[in-house]
């Protein structure tokens, strides 16, 4: 097959500098700020349609923005590269030379969601519900970020859509940052409308066990088309990606079988 029917792929991962203090502004950050950004635009418009207070998200998107990058940071650091952080903890510090894992920073939406639920008293299965509404979004726009990086690539492919990635090699490969990016978005879409006309007929937490089943379940079957991220796991029978994504899937279901039982 011809390698002109490929799409070739080498952005550069800075998008400029800011002049006088040479800082660099990459397609990374910027897709973690508009993220941010987003996911607060959506938020707000579900916090003021159920008659919540523009101080009760700036306090919840505090939560989040704190509890998603610690947890993205300090997962990868422990599920990916355990053996170099332990040895130099100093460099877990080093966010901006890379390095989130995307399960990390779920179980630090998890554990930053039971603290703010805690302080406010704020009805967990409710927050859950309507904040998994948004997540796929900040996924979309993270993916993208890893699509402009080069990063997570996926295997060698024949298709002709695939991608050679010329920081990486010269393979045509699966673009599944792509694939993971439009599944997300459709995934947003998905969610809002179920929350803007069905929030009322499901139980409370059948949202949250939904995304969950669904994200994840996704991303399980997804990582067949990834290259390993790590060498240790080419020991394993399933990657780490898989690995984590099963705790997530089987909340899922409990949280979908227990919100039909309560209804």
């Amino acid at each position: 097959m011809a390698l002109s029917l490929f799409i070739d792929w080498n952005p550069a991962p800075e998008i400029f500098t800011i002049p006088g203090i040479n800082w660099p502004v990459r397609w990374y950050g910027l897709s973690w700020a508009l993220a941010f950004m987003g996911c607060h635009f959506f938020m707000n418009r579900i916090y003021r349609t159920e008659n919540r207070t523009d101080q009760q998200l700036d306090t919840l998107t505090l939560y989040i923005i704190v509890a998603t990058i610690l947890g993205a940071r300090i997962g990868h650091c422990l599920f990916y590269d355990f053996g170099y952080y332990s040895s130099h903890p100093l460099d877990i510090l080093k966010v901006y030379e890379g390095g989130l894992a995307s399960h990390g920073g779920g179980i630090g939406i998890l554990i930053g969601m039971w603290l703010y639920c805690k302080k406010t008293k704020e009805n967990w299965l409710w927050l859950f519900d309507r904040l998994i509404v948004v997540v796929p979004f900040a996924s979309f726009m993270i993916r993208f970020g890893n699509l402009m990086n080069s990063e997570i690539i996926g295997r060698p492919t024949e298709m002709p859509w695939g991608f050679i990635f010329h920081q990486v090699d010269d393979l045509p490969r699966h673009p599944t940052q792509l694939y993971e990016a439009l599944f997300y978005i459709l995934l947003f879409g998905f969610f809002y409308w179920l929350w803007k006309n069905k929030r009322d007929d499901v139980g409370k937490g059948f949202m949250f066990g939904l995304f969950c089943v669904l994200m994840f379940g996704f991303r399980f079957f997804m990582e067949f088309l990834k290259e390993n991220q790590e060498s240790f796991e080419n020991t394993l029978p399933i990657n780490m990606g898989q690995i984590l994504s099963l705790p997530f899937i089987a909340i899922g279901i409990y949280m979908i079988y227990n919100s039909k039982k309560a209804r």
